[in-house]
């Protein structure tokens, strides 16, 4: 998508890359991790039209927003589409599987797909991707690095560090 303005807003996992119409947002990027990105070349540098989104991210980052109320567009295929729309639904605080999305969208066997998916995703913490872990509780890839999960997760105490193993259980 060409032309489109963008701004940058601090938050404590670093500065992030708000890019939109003016109307709706079309991306969030993160500072670090492998999918992080910067500026297109058409793109322009213009904070006035996301103000609102400063506002919504700051309460967020500050433990006092729940649920964003951003207009945002979605390019991706009808799949990931259903998949991006899926986690904006997701509570705060809570956090689901990748199998149990790909259920819930009729395919038992999608979770892979899901995965994919939520990897594309264009609108991080808006569409809270960060909400998906794996089966068995693990934090799986997440764009932003997985220490960006982990913060965002326990910013909402959605997630709890696992004890660590006790290497001398058992022996005497």
């Amino acid at each position: 998508m060409s032309g489109l303005f963008y701004t940058y807003i601090d938050s404590p996992v670093g500065a992030l890359l708000v890019a939109g119409d003016g109307n709706r947002l079309h991306f969030i990027s993160f500072p670090t991790g492998h999918k992080a990105f910067g500026p297109r070349p058409d793109w322009q540098r213009y904070d006035a039209p996301f103000a609102e989104a400063r506002r919504q991210l700051d309460a967020y980052f500050a433990g006092e927003l729940k649920q964003f109320d951003l207009a945002y567009h979605l390019s991706g295929s009808g799949f990931q589409n259903r998949v991006w729309e899926y986690l904006a639904t997701i509570p705060y605080g809570e956090t689901t599987t990748y199998g149990a999305i790909a259920r819930t969208l009729g395919d038992a066997n999608a979770s892979r797909a899901v995965g994919t998916a939520n990897g594309n995703n264009p609108l991080p913490i808006l569409l809270p991707c960060h909400r998906v872990i794996g089966a068995n509780g693990a934090l799986t890839g997440f764009g932003g690095g997985l220490p960006t999960k982990k913060y965002l997760l326990k910013l909402e105490n959605a997630w709890e560090e696992p004890p660590q193993a006790d290497l001398f259980a058992g022996r005497l």
